[in-house]
């Protein structure tokens, strides 16, 4: 009596059960036999699998750019890209190949339930946007009710996919869950960092702020920043999001693990760049103080002879 196999199994069965994998399962599953690469080689497989992990590729204006290439956007954004830091100041062949346009999707849930979904398009083209501090802003539509996004902020979970419209290249610029939960000591408002350290000069991540009773997201927006704690350009931001589209790409476990010590480390490199330049700052205020006291005394002494 012959054996039944998986793949005599009727193509829209399989087709269901493929459904029921993620995007890691079916890349490992297409390296199983031909039959099987040939299903999971169906676009709207991968359609399918983008649009409920990322609801806000509903957008229409995503939907018409990411025709027939959900495979490659997944590739792109599952999981954290590798960035060799690009070299600053960039020259004008160099800036003149920057995004002029930048697309962000835009998912923020609490325990997997989606309490935030949008897409912001940001125009980078400007010399004003490449000239200030590198900053995407999301909108966020205030409530009525401001306890309708209660929850504990240690429990949300982020997405943020900075799309070039252009290249059709993406990125997931952030952790997914927090690497830093602190309070405003003004305001009471709870702040949420959600940062991805592409090298050891500088990291990229979401700022997440929500209000202090009423635990509604009031603001978040994404920035990149330099180990010596300034913010970056527009242009050395761009450059930055662009080697990470094009970079490698790690594992999710490992970004997952990874994410939270990276930040640490890229803090105690900050804090430790502070307290070197205040204590340059002291020495040069000292060494200034000594020539002043000798110059004093110079001048005494020379008057006293006189």
């Amino acid at each position: 009596m012959a054996t039944a196999t998986i793949e005599d199994l009727h193509p829209d069965m399989l087709a269901g059960a493929l459904r029921l994998l993620d995007g890691p399962d079916l890349a490992s599953l297409s390296c199983a036999t031909s039959r099987f690469r040939s299903l999971v080689g169906e676009p709207d497989l991968w359609r399918d699998l983008c649009l409920s992990s990322w609801p806000s590729l509903r957008h229409p204006r995503l939907i018409r750019l990411l025709e027939s290439s959900h495979r490659s956007f997944f590739a792109d954004v599952f999981a954290s890209p590798v960035c060799t830091l690009p070299s600053f100041p960039c020259d004008s062949d160099e800036e003149a190949s920057l995004p002029s346009e930048l697309i962000s999707a835009v998912e923020l849930r609490h325990r997997n339930s989606v309490i935030l979904s949008l897409v912001a398009e940001t125009d980078t083209s400007t010399s004003w946007f490449r000239a200030a501090p590198f900053r995407l802003d999301a909108e966020v539509e205030r409530k009525d009710d401001g306890g309708s996004f209660f929850f504990s902020p240690e429990e949300l979970t982020l997405s943020w996919i900075v799309i070039d419209p252009q290249s059709r290249r993406a990125v997931s610029a952030t952790s997914r869950r927090p690497v830093a939960v602190n309070r405003h000591w003004i305001t009471g408002e709870t702040v949420l960092r959600f940062a991805l350290v592409l090298s050891d000069e500088c990291a990229v991540g979401a700022v997440v702020k929500c209000g202090e009773e009423s635990g509604e997201v009031r603001e978040i927006n994404l920035v990149a920043e330099g180990v010596e704690g300034a913010c970056l350009s527009g242009r050395e931001g761009l450059a930055v999001l662009r080697s990470a589209m094009e970079g490698g790409r790690q594992r999710w476990k490992e970004e997952e693990e990874d994410a939270r010590r990276r930040w640490e480390e890229f803090e105690g490199r900050r804090q430790k760049r502070k307290e070197t330049a205040a204590r340059m700052e002291r020495l040069v205020d000292l060494a200034f103080a000594a020539v002043g006291a000798a110059a004093f005394l110079a001048l005494f002494a020379f008057v006293v002879v006189r």
